[in-house]
């Protein structure tokens, strides 16, 4: 009884902060860069703005939810590459969106059609161009995410999807791989844990925990510009699990 009154404070806490803060914080947001895009270009706007909702992200992972759920980002990438980067992360919960937060570039996200339907957040998405994979061709989306790069945007995707319903890392879409072979871009995998009960799978309640993020070394072109989108693909997911089960302690090495 005593863990579901403390369960309950806390997401109703979090929930009416998450609320206000939306409200809030989004609007203003957009109006510090609205009050600016005069005076800038097009392109720094953007850029502006793409910050901007790291900021929010952060406030979403690091501030709302403290002191029951506690964020570890840990970056082995020691390259002095300053990007953009072709970001492949695992999906194990709804809060991984915001996690990208801790990424410390201008990044866009590949997302899946919902996301867009969220009051405010999706439009704000839609504003920053954010990109609905289902929504496009794979032409229509190879020039787009190409275009990005090439201004010096960084592209993080979730080729599984869907976010996993047991933990496991489930097979990557092609996509954005053949994208990378197209663009020649580095490619760095970026491992989360611990957020699948943040919220759990079919539910907005969230549950106090650890999250772990792991950005790994970045792969660039000429380590993979022989291969085929499957070959990449399935080699990058084996990082990604490798990774997650030395996360998680069930690593051999």
């Amino acid at each position: 009884m005593k863990d579901f009154f403390v369960l309950l404070i806390f997401n109703s806490i979090f929930y009416f902060l998450f609320l206000i803060f939306s409200l809030i914080g989004i609007p203003f947001f957009a109006l510090i860069v609205a009050f600016q895009s005069p005076f800038i270009s097009h392109r720094n706007a953007m850029k502006k703005f793409r910050r901007a909702i790291s900021w929010y992200g952060l406030g979403v992972c690091k501030i709302l939810p403290f002191p029951f759920v506690r964020v570890y980002f840990k970056d082995f990438d020691t390259s002095i590459n300053q990007g953009p980067f072709i970001f492949i992360c695992n999906h194990r919960s709804a809060s991984d969106p915001f996690l990208m937060a801790y990424l410390p570039y201008e990044v866009i996200q590949v997302v899946n059609i919902w996301p867009f339907k969220i009051p405010v957040l999706g439009f704000a998405a839609k504003c920053a161009g954010y990109l609905s994979v289902r929504e496009m061709s794979f032409e229509d989306f190879a020039n787009k995410t190409i275009k990005l790069l090439n201004s010096g945007v960084s592209i993080a995707a979730f080729p599984e999807g869907t976010r996993s319903a047991d933990g496991s890392v489930g097979q990557f879409h092609s996509a954005i791989f053949r994208v990378a072979i197209n663009s020649g871009y580095p490619i760095v995998p970026v491992c989360i844990t611990g957020n699948e009960n943040i919220p759990a799978r079919g539910t907005l309640l969230l549950r106090p925990g650890v999250i772990k993020i792991h950005k790994l070394k970045s792969i660039i072109y000429d380590e993979y510009k022989d291969f085929s989108p499957y070959k990449l693909k399935n080699r990058i997911r084996q990082i990604v699990i490798d990774e997650i089960k030395i996360m998680e302690g069930q690593s051999d090495v």
